[in-house]
Parts: C-alpha cells; structure tokens; sequence
C-alpha cells in the first residue's frame, strides 16, 4: 500500500531498524502509521507488524528513535536501556475546525527490541504554545558535552533546537535557517548530528533539511548544512554560510527522487559511518505514479562522507559497501576508445534493468573541466535503456555544459503527471579530476546516480510499460577513452 517518509531510523542489538510513514489500507496517503522493518545488513529486510497507530491525538506524523543509554527517560527495564522514538502527532479534528495547533510531539519506547511500542501516557510531551501551523518532524540526538537531550524540529521556514534531560521536559533553545538555505517551500523531517571530516581528526555538525517544493529540479528535495553547536545555538561555517546565503541551497541529492532523508542513529563507534535513507518519490506526482499493489519505497541506503573542499564542507554521498553482496554474473567491458554506441543488449546474458554499472572514463587530458569551461571535453557520454516499444531512459555526463542528466521524457507513461517528464533533468559536475566515474544502480522503475565516487548524486524514477531489456553505452560528439567497465546482475533484496 501508500509509504512515504523513513522514520526512527536507529540501530539496536544488531539491528537496523527502519519506520517508515505507512497507511496500509490505501495506495495513496491517508492516515499514518509508523510501518517497521528490520535488518542485519541494510541489504535484505524483515516485514515486523505495524509500531504505531493513530490515536486520539492524531495521525502518527515523521519523527526519529535513539537509545537511551543511560536510562534518562526511566522508561528502561531490567538494567537494560529502551528503544525511544518521538513522532508528531497531528490532530485532524483541530485541522477541519481551521485550527492551526494541530501538531505536537509525542514518545513512545520500546522494551523488547523494537517489537512492541508503548506510548508515554502523558503525550504530548511537548506542545504547540506557539500555535504554529507546522510545527513537525522531531530528530532526537544526545549531546553528550551538555549531557542532554537535544531536539530540531521543523517549523514552516526554519529549524527549532529544544533540549530535555529525559526526552519528556523540553526547553526551547534556538532557533536557526531564516536567513539560510532554499526557502522554495516548507521545511520538513530535519536531522542533526555530528560527524569527522574525512581523513582529519575535526568533526563538524551537520543539519539536514529537507524542503517541499523547492528542489533544484523542481519539487521534494534535502539540502544541508555544516557547522557547529556549542548545546544550545548551531552556528554556520564562515565559507557555508556564504554559500548558502541569498536563498541558496546545498543539495545531497539532485535528482527528483529522494526526499525525507534522514540517517540512523547509535550505529557503533566501531563502525564510524553515518548511513542515510531516502523517500523515493516526490510530492509533485507521489499519489500518482502508474502502482497499484504498492505506492513509492525507500532510496537504496548511502554513506555521507564530509570533505574539505576548495569550496569549503561538502558531502559525497556512497552506496553502502553491503551492497556488493546482490551482485551476481558479471560483464567485464572491453577497455579503449569509444566514438559511438555500444550495444549490450546481446551481450550482458541478464537484464539491465535489474543492475549495476560502474564505469570510468579517462577524459582527454588537456580537455579536462580542471583546464577550462572553454577546453573541457565536448561531447556526451551515458547509458541508454530501452525496449521493443520504443521506449527509452537515458543517464549519463554532459561536457559541453558539464553537468550530468537523467532524460526520462520518453521513459514510458507519464500521463499520470505534467511534470513528471516535463524535462530533462540536471546535476552539476563538482569534481574536476580528468577521470570521470560512473557509479549507477538500474532497478525496474529507477536509477540512482553517484558519479565520481559521490561528488554528484542523482535519484530518479520512471515507469516503461515494459521492462527495460535493452542496454547501449552512447557517447557523442568527441571520442572518449573507457578505463574501465563492470556491469553486475543483481539478485533481488526481497526474496
């Protein structure tokens, strides 16, 4: 049935825990529920029964769990920490009377890793005062130098920091993003937490924001931030700020599929990754799309790696590693020149349409981006996929404007949207390396783009009227030289 957003996203006893916004008597969005999965690799996934249902308070809204390690909340049994998630609970009787305090948070925890949930009985725990019309989407994090509770939510245009000692009395702090970022739509489901720059010893604190509309492609999107928070006010890095003033947004993703993302909390120190999930659709045509069983999933799960860039912080954003465990045959391609297409579909002995692709192409070295705008390679180069009806996704790197591009105008139906393949859809190149890498995942209904090892990142949806069986390598305009070329069958994650 319907799912939109990832929610408490927390790992607990080896466990990945996954909550997603579910209503599950409709295919398009009604009242919510927290919908739960668990597993043991990010990769295969194990159905568990509903977490959450609407109660008298409301509709069971976005909103995140941790661990209460120290047993804060008093909620713990046995000398044994529980699982607290916080949620909005939003109220549409308050909604059809014109209201605007229609939304609170509310908790709920857990004692038997995650099965069951019980709700605090004294919801909600922190209220609308402000009368606020959206007032949502609590990330909860523990700021272990002020030894509390830390919590951002999301109001209309900004970010709100509250604390607490024990996740129930909560203390407004700050306020932060007014003057910040995109501001095409609201803002939604923040998350907060900190991070170590790569290869450094510095760690930063990171907010991711999402926004809807406002997208850099149009519609649902998640932009970010890099500073720092000293447990009451989140500060901006000097050359961040700048970047993202003027209404400015920084994007982890470009594409228009991947919204509401949101990381996992208490991953073990051992691991180190910070490990983030999506919302793959986007609110323009989310209760459209031409399904019927099912309605939207979850993007495939990414490592953020912070790097110090001669722009200042950015993310590159990775396939987990867990991932490698689908892949099954393998097509080696041959290295060398390429001046036109190459046609796979003969070649491959498995369906494109269910695959990984991972590609580097040497550009012509004094035709790089690092040379100049006027020098850099002048010509295209991507993947085409296809079927006997003629229709066709395409994906791939533009040197003449230097951005990379995913064309899904003639993808098969689009009649459910006007501007589902309105048209084609782009991303800026940010490395400047002479060697180009293309990093892709084919499903039946999607591809998910990191290029040059994430600098760039590109989520997006179609939906042919028959499966993808059909696969070319294109390049055009100038030659291009391949490195390298492997494309993997993947088994299904859903058995």
């Amino acid at each position: 049935m319907w799912m939109n957003d990832p929610n408490g996203l927390v790992f607990f006893e080896g466990e990945y825990h996954l909550f997603y916004q579910y209503y599950p008597e409709r295919n398009v969005w009604g009242p919510m529920h927290w919908g739960h999965a668990v597993s043991r690799d990010l990769v295969h996934w194990e159905q568990l029964p509903i977490a959450l249902y609407p109660d008298s308070l409301g509709y069971i809204f976005s909103g995140s769990a941790a661990v209460d390690w120290s047993n804060t909340s008093g909620f713990g049994e046995n000398g044994k920490p529980p699982l607290v998630a916080m949620f909005t609970l939003h109220n549409m009787t308050r909604e059809k009377a014109g209201r605007k305090d229609v939304e609170s948070q509310g908790i709920a925890y857990s004692n038997d890793r995650g099965r069951t949930w019980t709700k605090y009985s004294a919801n909600p725990v922190l209220p609308n005062t402000e009368n606020q019309r959206d007032f949502r989407d609590p990330k909860i994090v523990w700021h272990e130098a002020s030894k509390k509770w830390i919590v951002v939510l999301a109001v209309g245009d900004h970010a709100e920091f509250w604390s607490a000692p024990d996740l129930i009395h909560w203390t407004h702090l700050s306020d932060f993003g007014k003057e910040y970022g995109a501001h095409g739509g609201v803002w939604e489901c923040p998350d907060f937490f900190p991070i170590r720059v790569e290869g450094t010893s510095e760690t930063k604190w990171v907010l991711l924001q999402n926004l809807n509309p406002g997208g850099p492609n149009g519609g649902s999107c998640l932009q970010y931030f890099v500073g720092q928070f000293d447990g009451k006010t989140f500060s901006l890095d000097p050359d961040f700020a700048k970047s993202v003033s003027n209404g400015n947004g920084i994007w982890v993703d470009w594409g228009k599929d991947n919204y509401a993302g949101v990381t996992w909390s208490d991953l073990p120190k051992s691991d180190g990754r910070r490990l983030l999930l999506g919302w793959m659709s986007n609110w323009e045509y989310a209760q459209e799309v031409p399904t019927v069983a099912w309605r939207n999933a979850a993007t495939l799960p990414r490592e953020l790696v912070l790097t110090n860039t001669s722009e200042g912080y950015r993310f590159k954003c990775r396939p987990v590693k867990e991932l490698k465990s689908l892949r099954k045959k393998s097509f080696e391609l041959p290295k060398g020149e390429i001046t036109e297409k190459i046609d796979l579909s003969d070649k491959l002995k498995f369906s494109p349409a269910q695959s990984e692709w991972v590609l580097e192409f040497k550009l012509p070295e004094d035709l790089t981006p690092a040379v100049s705008s006027v020098d850099r390679f002048r010509g295209s180069v991507g993947i085409e996929l296809s079927n006997a009806k003629g229709e066709t996704y395409r994906i791939g790197y533009d040197g003449n404007k230097n951005q990379f591009f995913s064309d899904r105008t003639k993808s098969g139906d689009h009649s459910f949207s006007k501007t589902f393949a309105a048209g084609i859809h782009t991303a800026p190149r940010i490395s400047k390396a002479g060697v180009l890498r293309i990093h892709l995942y084919f499903d039946v209904a999607s591809a998910e783009l990191f290029a040059d090892d994430g600098s760039t990142v590109m989520t997006e949806l179609y939906f042919p009227t028959e499966i993808f069986n059909q696969a070319k390598i294109f390049v055009e305009g100038e030659k291009l030289t391949l490195s390298s070329g492997s494309i993997y069958a993947l088994s299904r994650i859903w058995k």
